[in-house]
């Protein structure tokens, strides 16, 4: 039997969001300041306090190289949610003025003078957090696939041990948890994108800078916090 959509995502949801932002995004040393504050968010969580675990006993830099093998060098494992639909096409750079729009619609501007992509999954669940739950959750819905192909890219990711599944995969799973489950045509599409992946390169996002300029409201991340996935 399937889970009714609820219309409004519950507080619990919402504490695994803050959470996920914040072990998704690039490790630093206010990461792991923060991870006590972390597990209190979840306690008990049986996905996430095994990967506030991880982060409190791996020394920071080796945390850090594993962050960058996992989501930078590996295009299947992607933060970014419309890469999986559309690749780096013409057609993508529509989709992320989308989310710009869904961003101002929460009451909230796009900064896009700190170098991110509003696509980012730690900047969505970091809007369901701290601004607006619903306009995340209607996001994450309509990108859907591409959350569950991270998963199961995470899920399946083979490490140098030769074991298998990312410490991260129990992000993945936490966030897919607070969803309702696949059906129909959801499930379809991510079958279809583990069957073909996303569509080849075309154009690229050179148009994505033509978007009006943004102005009359706050900047919804600041540059201590925007996910950035790797050092500046």
């Amino acid at each position: 039997m399937l889970r009714r959509r609820s219309r409004r995502p519950d507080p619990q949801a919402v504490r695994v969001w803050a959470v996920c932002s914040a072990l998704l995004d690039y490790p630093t040393p206010d990461l792991v300041d923060s991870l006590d504050d972390l597990e209190a968010l979840v306690p008990g969580h049986a996905q996430l306090v095994p990967l506030i675990e991880h982060a409190r006993r791996t020394p920071l830099d080796r945390l850090q190289q594993n962050y960058v093998a996992t989501f930078d060098h590996t295009r299947k494992c992607a933060l970014y949610l419309t890469y999986f639909a559309y690749g780096d096409t013409r057609r993508r750079g529509a989709a992320l003025l989308g989310f710009k729009d869904a961003y101002r619609r929460a009451g909230v501007e796009w900064d896009d003078a700190l170098g991110e992509l509003p696509d980012h999954l730690c900047a969505v669940l970091q809007l369901g957090a701290t601004v607006d739950a619903e306009v995340a959750r209607t996001l994450l819905l309509e990108h859907r696939a591409g959350v569950e192909m991270l998963r199961l890219a995470l899920t399946g990711w083979r490490n140098d041990d030769g074991s298998t599944g990312s410490p991260w995969a129990a992000a993945l799973v936490a966030l897919c948890d607070t969803l309702p489950e696949l059906a129909g045509t959801e499930a379809d599409a991510v079958r279809r994108l583990v069957e073909q992946g996303p569509p080849a390169e075309e154009v690229g996002l050179a148009g994505y800078a033509a978007d009006p300029a943004l102005t009359g409201g706050p900047a919804l991340i600041s540059s201590a916090t925007i996910p950035v996935g790797a050092p500046r």
